[in-house]
């Protein structure tokens, strides 16, 4: 097998929204939704469009659920943007089995999310990834995301990963741009390092090193504005990305609260912006009269995305 190497990876950057799960008044996806979701992305000249992650409410799906998401997007996005699938398995032949359904369905570089068996030695978990690793051929990513699903590997560990398997040569991290800008650093910038927390520190994390970004869908296309005006280089368009993160900022720290709060509210703003009706999926936070007056207020100012 040819492994993809660091370099094959360096096409991949900017805002890649991880795409919400939208249910209908049945409890089942709802295609149209999320044809709705992805046009509307492309429409605002993504960069990229990510699925299957926290955001899309991955664990509630069933495997046959989350095939169905890998192959509506790919089929909707068709070849018009890169696509990166998360991976979720409890083994690592489940990992095996969704990561070739993804690679068939078209994405192009997948994210391993770790097995959900917590405070394992560190070289279990690089054992794990590494041994998925080896049976896709597709470049992949780790995601890194102790605060939110209390496991996360060193920048040893991550080094390591990308010597055993150069195809390992992305990294969906999940924290402050100064603990992503020290992970750069140590791992020798080996790896293509995408951060996420809604777009919280973007100018900074772009800053940093970080190649792009995987925020959820809420405010995506101010996002895309400011990684364009930031990589320009000129300081004139670094201003204005400074001020359009300024605008964005009060609804990113409303929403990212927790996981909870961007699938309760985070999904009711990007709802209302796409005219999207939200049925929860069980268990799930259940929205006040104050957050929605929130979500509601927050929606109207960023404006309505109308798919292309």
């Amino acid at each position: 097998m040819t492994e993809p190497q660091r370099d094959g990876a360096a096409r991949f950057h900017g805002i890649y929204p991880m795409l919400y799960a939208f249910f209908d008044a049945r409890g089942a996806l709802d295609r149209a939704a999320m044809a709705r979701q992805v046009e509307a992305c492309l429409a605002q000249g993504t960069h990229g469009i990510a699925a299957l992650g926290l955001a899309t409410e991955v664990s509630k799906l069933s495997e046959a659920e989350r095939r169905q998401v890998m192959d509506w997007v790919c089929s909707d996005v068709a070849g018009r943007c890169p696509v990166a699938l998360t991976i979720f398995g409890n083994s690592v032949a489940q990992q095996v089995e969704m990561a070739r359904a993804a690679r068939d369905a078209g994405a192009d570089w997948l994210i391993l999310q770790p097995p959900p068996v917590k405070g394992l030695p560190e070289m279990e978990y690089v054992r794990f990834f590494g041994a998925v690793a080896e049976k896709v051929d597709r470049p992949i990513a780790i995601q890194n995301a102790p605060d939110y699903i209390g496991i996360g590997l060193s920048a040893a560990g991550l080094f390591e990963l990308n010597r055993q398997h150069p195809n390992i040569c992305l990294l969906k991290g999940e924290g402050p741009a100064l603990t992503i800008r020290r992970m750069i650093e140590e791992t020798e910038g080996r790896l293509t390092v995408f951060n996420g927390r809604g777009g919280l520190e973007l100018p900074d994390n772009l800053r940093a090193g970080c190649a792009g970004m995987i925020p959820a869908p809420d405010c995506f296309d101010r996002q895309i504005r400011i990684f364009e005006l930031m990589r320009s280089g000129d300081p004139e368009d670094e201003a204005a990305a400074e001020a359009l993160y300024r605008e964005i900022l009060p609804a990113i720290t409303f929403v990212m609260q927790s996981i909870e709060t961007l699938l309760c509210y985070g999904k009711r703003i990007a709802a209302l912006r796409l005219g999207i009706a939200v049925h929860d999926r069980a268990p799930a936070l259940q929205p006040s009269d104050f957050g929605l007056a929130c979500a509601r207020r927050y929606a109207e100012a960023l404006g309505r995305l109308a798919p292309g």
